[in-house]
């Protein structure tokens, strides 16, 4: 199913989901630091104080049942190559973490070579931390010859950064195709000021440079004698006779004083170019940095660029590009404003709440489909029950506001999400949210949110719950009172109770002039107005 995003472990996805053949372009950047704990920034309308750093997710690549599950797989999976390099890394790296995270990797990249077209490519994106383990295992899911390309993408020029050895600025990409027969589209950038030293003036001011007309081969039919010039022995022309012609009577050819033509002397316009072809050494596409107006606060975000360049190079208008770890969504989007159609997998609600709101704020009545969130009361009760964090980021997204807090108890003061509103449309102000996904709730709960309420200054509290309230907590809510807005003269109750049932049958909560676009999304893309990257 294309122009899809779905929340779930990418492995379950993409054997429940995705069928055989069904991709033309796969990007992953799977993350892998040892340790790390990766959070996201959510930048909050009333300046640096107020952002919220959530923890996303943790490194949890480590060697356990599931690991050893994997393991299992891969060697069950038929690819024999595959699981005999595994399982020599295993001999060789032991049950550690870096081995639990190339089992778990090795039974995926199994599947994504399943569900990729026999015309299809796929992009690994990974640090110099892994990346010799990976390109074996792509080696042996993919086989060897079908190995393109390893690309170096200079990241940032890490100047300030201090270390025993020489500053690591760069990641790598692996492009593996699924077989000889795929599509690639060359793609060009402008020529650098070294390059354009190359190019001169004609009589008529037109840039030129010269190139050689022959080529190192010694191919008996390219090597006759033209016009009194014959190539060395181990070189010939690089055009046929007749094409040689033309463009000696087209003035193309550079001649020697003897009037003979100069092998070195192919014209080439730099306004008939289409630019330098692009390497595997891409130095041009910058970083996501601090103040970058890409920047969305997650951890391991790309730069749209780099997924651009990928993409156009890698497929055609009305492919079907898939990211496995979609993250916060940088691989759909450049897809989306590439006249693609996309598939996005992420195994956390903050994600895929993120590039919801990406979407819609970059590509307005833009139409997709979200899959595995909670869709009725009993499947949002097995999510509290499995992961309350996972529930609490979800709950707080039906209401349109950002998450607050992380997993450390205490550490978010009674504060699940804030949602800010312009009553006046410029003064920012916020309501707090406050989640309980238990099947008993009580009136205390809400004499906690009119106390966050209150040390916080915020006129509106917002209790979500999916037991259904009590008379004592709906009297209590009362009681806080009622906000009247002066410049609509409306009023509106300050402790709103909202039942799970209630959000699923569409009731939001009574805020005016709420603000849904706090989160740092990307820019609005106007998709007739692209520039053109082939």
């Amino acid at each position: 199913m294309s122009n899809t995003l779905y929340y779930g472990d990418n492995l379950h996805v993409l054997r429940e989901h995705v069928r055989d053949g069904s991709v033309d372009l796969i990007y992953l950047d799977p993350p892998f630091n040892s340790n790390a704990n990766y959070n996201i920034l959510f930048k909050s309308p009333e300046g640096q104080d107020s952002d919220a750093q959530i923890e996303a997710f943790e490194d949890t690549w480590h060697w356990n049942d599931t690991a050893e599950t994997a393991f299992d797989e891969v060697m069950k999976s038929g690819n024999t190559a595959a699981f005999e390099l595994l399982r020599a890394m295993r001999a060789f790296l032991g049950e550690n973490d870096m081995m639990a995270y190339l089992a778990m990797m090795a039974v995926r990249l199994i599947e994504l070579h399943r569900v990729l077209k026999p015309t299809g490519s796929l992009y690994l994106h990974c640090d110099p931390t892994a990346s010799h383990y990976l390109k074996l295992l792509l080696d042996g899911v993919f086989g060897a010859r079908q190995f393109r390309n390893e690309i170096v993408w200079e990241r940032t020029n890490a100047h300030n950064m201090k270390t025993a050895a020489f500053t690591r600025s760069n990641d790598v990409i692996f492009f593996y195709t699924k077989s000889d027969h795929y599509s690639f589209n060359t793609i060009y950038t402008d020529y650098g000021p070294e390059q354009m030293k190359r190019f001169k003036a004609d009589e008529n001011g037109r840039l030129y440079k010269a190139e050689n007309l022959t080529f190192s081969s010694a191919n008996k039919n390219r090597q006759f004698e033209w016009r009194g010039t014959r190539p060395p022995e181990n070189r010939s022309w690089g055009a046929s006779l007749e094409q040689l012609e033309q463009w000696w009577a087209e003035g193309r050819i550079l001649k020697k004083r003897d009037g003979s033509p100069r092998m070195d002397g192919l014209k080439i316009y730099l306004d008939e170019t289409k630019g330098k072809p692009v390497g595997t050494n891409w130095t041009d596409i910058n970083r996501v940095g601090n103040t970058s107006g890409e920047r969305l606060g997650y951890p391991t975000q790309k730069p749209l660029a780099l997924l651009e360049r990928i993409i156009a190079a890698s497929s055609n208008e009305g492919d079907v590009v898939l990211d496995p770890f979609c993250g916060c969504g940088t691989a759909v989007h450049a897809a989306q404003k590439l006249g693609r159609q996309w598939i996005g997998i992420d195994v956390t609600h903050l994600a895929i709440s993120l590039i919801e709101k990406r979407m819609k704020d970059a590509f307005p009545g833009i139409s997709f489909t979200v899959e595995g969130r909670p869709q009725d009361l009993a499947a949002a009760m097995d999510l509290a029950e499995r992961d309350k964090y996972q529930f609490q980021w979800w709950a707080v997204s039906l209401v349109d506001a950002l998450p607050f807090g992380g997993k450390k108890k205490g550490a978010d003061g009674g504060i699940d999400g804030l949602i800010y509103f312009k009553p006046d449309g410029k003064r920012t102000e916020k309501a707090i949210v406050s989640v309980k996904g238990g099947k008993h709730v009580d009136v205390k709960m809400i004499r906690d949110l009119h106390s966050a309420m209150e040390r916080e200054k915020a006129p509106f509290g917002v209790f979500i719950c999916a037991a259904l309230p009590t008379g004592p907590m709906e009297k209590e809510a009362a009681a806080v009172g009622v906000w009247e807005n002066e410049y609509t003269g409306r009023t509106h109750p300050r402790l709103q109770i909202l039942t799970l049932a209630e959000l699923f049958a569409g009731k939001r909560p009574d805020i005016p002039w709420v603000d849904a676009s706090v989160l740092k999304a990307a820019k609005r893309e106007d998709q007739s107005k692209q520039g053109k990257l082939l």
